[in-house]
């Protein structure tokens, strides 16, 4: 069997560098490429046609990691995708794997984890921890929020830490109403103070 050609996309040279590092030396698995924004990952896996991706979440101006991941897995033949961030929000999460990435993994997990990971991915299996398949399984599970656009903007506004004189001014309505609408965000989403609403919000990707 021939060696795992891997493709390492992070916007940050040195990571890239220390990502390669974990790899050398390393048999069955074979750094092909690297690369800075996620249009160049997917240029470079039509060229080189790598069996693993190791992408980051955040990569600057351009696509995301989950619009990258997506669009390597659009591509013939599509490469596996392993998320390898420092973020671990359960929504970014989810994001990720409904983009068909194949693993999620961070960036401060034991070296001999990432390497696990890329070839559970290569070998066509989940790349999570214990803790990260938990998390996602809960999100799924837990019953989907539906907000009204109104809701959303009050609630786009909150996140901004701006008042609720302040959001009625913009939304061109009464504070009367706009308490009348946290009431409803509260209960939704299950809090009961602002700062909650707009975690809670956040965590679960309405934010």
């Amino acid at each position: 069997m021939s060696g795992i050609r891997i493709l390492i996309v992070d916007d940050h040279p040195i990571i890239r560098t220390g990502v390669r590092s974990l790899f050398t030396g390393s048999s069955g698995v074979e750094v092909v490429g690297e690369a800075a924004t996620g249009e160049e990952a997917v240029a470079l896996s039509r060229h080189l046609a790598p069996d693993v991706v190791l992408c980051d979440l955040r990569l600057g101006a351009g696509a995301d990691g989950v619009q990258t991941t997506a669009a390597l897995r659009a591509l013939d033949p599509a490469p596996a995708v392993v998320i390898l961030t420092t973020f671990d929000r359960d929504a970014e999460i989810l994001g990720a794997i409904e983009a068909g990435a194949s693993g999620y993994v961070l960036k401060d997990a034991p070296p001999e984890a990432i390497v696990r990971a890329v070839h559970d991915a290569a070998a066509g299996r989940l790349a999570l921890t214990p803790e990260l398949s938990a998390r996602v399984v809960q999100v799924l599970r837990a019953p989907r929020v539906r907000l009204t656009e109104r809701e959303l903007d009050v609630l786009r506004l909150l996140a901004t830490g701006a008042s609720n004189p302040e959001i009625a001014k913009t939304l061109f309505v009464t504070e009367a109403t706009v308490k009348t609408h946290l009431v409803h965000i509260f209960g939704k989403l299950g809090v009961d103070s602002r700062s909650r609403a707009v975690a809670v919000a956040r965590e679960r990707g309405i934010l």
